[in-house]
């Protein structure tokens, strides 16, 4: 049983191809875009050159489907997780987001949640410790801790899935 072998190839343009030989020799490529999409195609086990299913992936479903392979992969969103159960998670607010223009309050993550933010990162410029009247804005990346529970929870009142 050999180790499973890994090939990046860049792509002028697109961005690199990596391609992977399994122990059980099938073989997989993920391209990694240059606007953060993934393109993920498995290739068929009788002629590793002819592709059987290729699937398109957003940036946000390719870390997604990162944790799902391996939950202990620390996410660009993830920051910290403690021995106590909290996690400090980076969740952005979408232009089109509801909340893009409303104060924070207006949200009541933190008495629907029990997370609480404790930061918001707006360009090159960081918030600490945001009041309940502080006005969101559109790409506006708010920090959140609390139980996974909660973050989840502040995520989905946010409007990510």
């Amino acid at each position: 049983m050999s180790a499973p072998r890994l090939r990046a190839t860049p792509l002028p343009g697109i961005g690199v191809q990596y391609d992977l030989v399994t122990r059980e020799d099938r073989h997989l490529s993920v391209v990694a875009h240059r606007d953060g999409a993934r393109t993920v195609s498995v290739y068929r086990a009788d002629d590793p050159d002819s592709c059987a299913q290729s699937l398109r992936l957003t940036g946000a479903e390719a870390g997604r489907l990162i944790d799902a392979l391996k939950p202990s992969h620390h996410s660009a969103s993830l920051l910290y997780t403690s021995d106590l159960g909290l996690v400090a998670e980076r969740i952005e607010v979408a232009a089109a987001s509801r909340w893009n223009g409303r104060v924070l309050g207006d949200t009541r993550l933190r008495t629907e949640t029990g997370a609480s933010v404790v930061a918001v990162l707006r360009r090159a410029e960081a918030i600490p410790s945001p009041t309940p009247d502080f006005r969101l804005a559109g790409g506006d990346t708010l920090i959140v801790i609390g139980t996974r529970e909660g973050v989840d929870a502040a995520a989905s009142i946010l409007g990510r899935e």
